[in-house]
């Protein structure tokens, strides 16, 4: 087999989406990666003056991080944006402070210039971050602020490893390097880019405790370039045995490059995105009714 291309390594967004409607009653289980990012973006607020009127929590989920960013700012109007109608209901019926918007993040249903304050919390590895950026700098008002979380090139290198033993078929998508990112988000549009990046280190029993977290939570292989086939037994075998190979004290590492970063929206972005799909319309954050409610 020839080497994958760039399009087979990256995620297919239609199978992110499925992935997500599947993973919205078991997502909570397995979230602890997720829930360690979005803690650490909430706390990178503390050293920013923000006085935002606008926030859009992107890719929502459940409403953890909307229900945080309301704690922080009472009186700002919330909206709470997802491309997965099952996660949106899930986190209405938790009680999302935040007016639920099923759209996608590539191509937001917001008019230009609108938002002071795009929170977008492990959304990134299931998106494409140029198509991300530009429409955080078409939608962010001036000097609005774009703060993301996302996976680095490291993420489960173990089970990358493992797969390379066994075949040479993508098992786990691709994710950006932060120097890219960085790029990136300058070439959409947006304003002095900060990316930083940490390691975490997750400690397993066994394969199937690995595979069940990252179902859960919607972290499965949805590169474009999967194979659709069903794995084999012999083939599965031999994953297993290659990754845990690395056992040791009765556990085997899966390792989580963790990037955190933010970019300022600077007014330089095109105001205007060409083409909508049917159907599709520009809403401005005061057109969609909310009943504000502050945290108990």
């Amino acid at each position: 087999m020839s080497p994958a291309s760039l399009e087979d390594v990256l995620p297919d967004p239609r199978a992110a989406r499925r992935a997500f409607d599947r993973a919205a009653e078991t997502f909570d289980a397995a979230s602890v990666v997720h829930d360690e990012a979005r803690d650490r973006l909430v706390g990178r607020l503390e050293l920013m003056r923000l006085s935002p009127a606008v926030i859009v929590d992107l890719g929502s989920g459940l409403g953890a991080g909307a229900r945080q960013l309301r704690a922080r700012f009472p009186d700002a109007r919330l909206l709470a944006v997802d491309w997965s109608l099952p996660m949106l209901a899930a986190g209405r019926a938790r009680g999302t402070p935040a007016a639920p918007i099923a759209g996608a993040a590539e191509r937001l249903p917001l008019k230009n210039g609108q938002v002071d304050l795009i929170f977008a919390n492990m959304l990134l590895p299931w998106s494409r971050p140029e198509r991300l950026f530009r429409e955080a700098a078409r939608t962010l008002t001036q000097g609005g602020l774009l703060l993301f979380s996302t996976l680095g090139p490291d993420t489960l290198e173990q089970l990358r490893r493992a797969w390379a033993a066994v075949d040479d078929r993508v098992h786990v998508h691709a994710f950006v390097d932060m120097h890219d990112l960085g790029d990136l988000a300058v070439a959409s549009g947006l304003a002095e880019p900060v990316v930083d990046v940490d390691r975490m280190e997750l400690r397993y029993r066994d394969v199937h405790s690995v595979i069940r977290d990252l179902r859960s939570c919607g972290a499965v292989n949805v590169a474009a370039g999967r194979r659709r086939a069903l794995t084999g037994r012999a083939r599965w075998a031999g994953f297993e045995r290659a990754l845990e190979s690395g056992r040791h004290a009765g556990r085997f590492p899966v390792t989580v490059e963790l990037i955190l970063g933010h970019a300022w929206g600077s007014g330089r972005a095109p105001l205007a995105r060409r083409g909508r799909a049917p159907g599709e319309v520009g809403v401005a954050p005061e057109d969609i009714g909310i009943m504000r409610r502050r945290p108990r």
